[in-house]
């Protein structure tokens, strides 16, 4: 007789998929939108005092710029302010994607602007006021270094565990992949995994007081096939540190030597989502469009620079339209990635085969499998499996919950152990 049991937990919990630091994005995007504001008004005001058209021009464009990025910090404020509203199904960790696939709409109509622009001047060639188009030209690239730089500070990689909890041990062991606290004769020490921007090496560090002597210390893994491998350790200051990488994946049992005693620990495998997955789009959107302001602020004063030497009129008009052509790729990017988590293509397909094999290594069939974005580093999966045991959704589950993305999962089982599947 089949059955099916879903919901990732028993009773009620919450849809809560807004990404790692979305507070403090809102924050930053919020802060560019008063700096993009201010300039703005300086240069209309300015440009209107000393009767610079250059300078109001430049203004009316910087007040597109704040428009575009007043977009993404909305989504992250009503995304934050609606995060529990139960109209939501699977939450709002999706509207920052909705602004981003918006925003690359937008940057792409301001390229076709720029080529219409740039190929009209190519055939009717206008008068350039080249002292004053450069200052206002080198004026937009440092406001718009300043915005990629505020946009771009502090910025984390978007892991996060089930339901808007981040993963791992806390702040104090952001990159750790695992950590465990051993109690050893001469104190605790903590054994983890560390891999922030760098390969996985061991660290061993005590709780408290100086680092274990390397002299004094060794690590030893053996893998679930019986395959064993000794890791050095080298004095980094604070802690001890492997020489070599730990080769995937990251499931053993670390043999700790301290002192003369053996101490076992098990490490499993975590494995969180990738690439696009991950990624906050609302933000990548953001700097998207600061960096293809900036992008085409260098280019504007390589070819004002250019033309005011040689006299290469024309080659202003070019340097348009080759800047079109970089925001258009851009935007086109972004549409992609965008329109596909909106249209819940598989986001992962790393994931989505590691799935499969997780629940076939028993012999166990997956009969269907749904896997799509809930918001960034958050996955939702729908899982249906045909099973000749009387295994239930709870074994799946356990199997399973290594995917620390997987932050909505629900489990269906068709058992054929009488049968009837």
């Amino acid at each position: 007789m089949s059955r099916g049991e879903g919901a990732a937990h028993p009773g009620f919990h919450d849809h809560m998929f807004l990404g790692e630091g979305h507070e403090r994005s809102e924050r930053k995007t919020w802060a560019v939108i008063a700096l993009c504001s201010a300039m703005m008004v300086a240069e209309i005001v300015g440009g209107l005092l000393f009767g610079s058209i250059a300078l109001v021009a430049d203004g009316l464009h910087m007040s597109t710029h704040a428009g575009a990025l007043l977009l993404a910090a909305l989504a992250y404020t009503y995304a934050r302010r609606y995060a529990g509203d139960p109209r939501f199904t699977f939450g709002t960790g999706k509207l920052g994607d909705l602004a981003g696939f918006t925003s690359a709409i937008i940057l792409a109509m301001i390229a076709l602007l720029i080529a219409y622009e740039a190929v009209t001047r190519l055939f009717v060639p206008v008068p350039i006021h080249f002292a004053e188009a450069i200052a206002v030209a080198c004026l937009g690239l440092a406001v718009n270094v300043a915005s990629a730089w505020l946009l771009g500070g502090g910025a984390h990689h978007g892991h996060s565990d089930d339901h808007g909890h981040a993963h791992g041990q806390g702040d104090a062991l952001a990159g750790h992949d695992e950590s465990h606290r051993i109690e050893t004769t001469e104190g605790a020490v903590i054994l983890e995994v560390f891999e922030d921007g760098v390969p996985p090496r061991f660290r061993l560090r005590a709780e408290l007081g100086p680092a274990p002597r390397a002299t004094a210390a060794s690590i030893e893994t053996t893998r679930p096939d019986g395959a064993r491998q000794l890791f050095p350790l080298r004095d980094k200051g604070k802690c001890l540190e492997s020489v070599d990488e730990i080769p995937e994946p990251h499931a053993f049992t670390a043999n700790v030597r301290l002192g003369g005693q053996d101490y076992a620990v098990v490490f499993e495998e975590h494995e969180h989502a990738h690439g696009a997955a991950a990624l906050d789009n609302n933000m990548r959107a953001a700097v998207v469009h600061v960096l293809a302001d900036a992008a085409v602020s260098v280019l504007v004063i390589a070819g004002l620079v250019l033309a005011s030497i040689f006299g290469w009129l024309w080659i202003d008009p070019l340097v348009g339209i080759v800047g079109s052509i970089v925001i258009a790729s851009w935007s086109f990017g972004l549409i992609r990635d965008t329109g596909a988590i909106l249209l819940d293509m598989i986001p992962d397909r790393r994931m989505a085969d590691n799935l499969r094999e997780t629940i076939e290594c028993d012999g166990d069939r997956l009969a269907d499998l749904h896997l799509w974005r809930l918001g960034p580093g958050h996955l939702g999966a729908i899982v249906s499996v045909v099973t000749s045991s009387r295994r239930g959704a709870d074994f799946y589950r356990a199997k399973l919950a290594r995917f620390r993305s997987l932050s909505h999962l629900t489990i269906e089982v068709r058992s054929t152990a009488n049968g009837v599947a």
